[in-house]
């Protein structure tokens, strides 16, 4: 019977892991992924976490981790399937068959973004291609940069670009926008924001880097970085009927990471909150430790 098992090596689970084992509790990490340590190893680069300005994303989340193992945290590379409640502890059941009893869980699978599913997005992720304006806008400062989305995340995006970029494109599949109306005007008043409506992004062009843009309508977009904001997508599947969950599909709680459900925490990208970031969720990580701790000590 552990004390916690933590779904998820990102972050959000590893902070929660240091924190758990500082308590002197009994700590389990279960991910799915080789020694993996969530999206934050896909970063080319973070330069907005504290203390630790242009650290290669690899870099920082290996860091992370051992951390956490370095506390003695223990970490199972198996597939959650599911989870029972069960006379006040939780089953947490794997896809290799087994079935692990824990006190407490803090569920930390994250969220995944959304692609544009365009020839060259997967060759230059990490090379131009950026799915977070906030992590990556300032390695674009005095350049041309492309958002492609129409909610208020693309919205908010452009205006953070422009800031920092020469010129932004706004490029928009429908014509009408589904962000915040005083948001959309900020846009269309912003002299450095083009907004290019009704239209389609056919390929991301570039060798070693994002060169250009191409349109379906056979326009061609030199830029330097593109910012894909066409939403996310929690990785909540096998919290459904366990937990409430919001309208899309994130897990409802506080900062403190408590749930609907006794006993099940969550932390990170995968519950409702509005800055989703590598900070943010290393914050969760400890909030949910430190309430998944008290649960137990009462």
């Amino acid at each position: 019977m552990k004390d916690i098992i933590i779904i998820g090596s990102g972050p959000a689970g590893l902070s929660a892991a240091v924190y758990g084992r500082r308590a002197g509790l009994d700590i389990l990490v279960i991910e799915k992924e080789y020694c993996g340590t969530g999206q934050i190893a896909e970063s080319g680069q973070v330069d907005n976490y504290l203390g630790i300005p242009g650290i290669e994303g690899y870099s920082l989340g290996e860091k992370f981790r051992e951390h956490a193992e370095n506390l003695g945290t223990a970490f199972l590379e198996e597939e959650v399937t599911k989870l029972e409640q069960s006379d006040g502890y939780w089953k947490v059941l794997l896809a290799g068959g087994d079935v692990l009893e824990t006190k407490t869980v803090i569920y930390a699978a994250g969220a995944s973004h959304r692609h544009l599913n365009v020839p060259g997005e997967d060759k230059l992720s990490g090379r131009g291609v950026s799915y977070c304006a906030t992590c990556d806008g300032a390695f674009f400062q005095g350049k041309t940069t492309a958002v492609i989305g129409g909610g208020d995340t693309a919205l908010d995006d452009a205006l953070y670009l422009s800031q920092i970029c020469e010129k932004v494109y706004l490029i928009h599949r429908r014509d009408e926008f589904r962000g915040n109306a005083g948001t959309v005007q900020k846009v269309k008043d912003a002299e450095n924001i083009e907004i290019l409506t009704n239209a389609r992004v056919q390929e991301i062009q570039g060798e070693q880097r994002v060169e250009a843009l191409m349109l379906e309508d056979g326009r061609r977009l030199e830029v330097s970085g593109v910012f894909a904001a066409v939403g996310m997508e929690p990785v909540t599947g096998l919290l459904q009927g366990v937990a409430e969950l919001d309208e899309y599909g994130y897990v409802a709680a506080g900062e403190q990471g408590i749930t609907s459900a006794q006993g099940l925490f969550v932390a990170g990208d995968v519950r409702t909150k509005a800055l989703r970031q590598v900070i943010t969720a290393a914050a969760d990580g400890a909030n949910a430790a430190t309430e998944a701790e008290r649960y137990i000590r009462r």
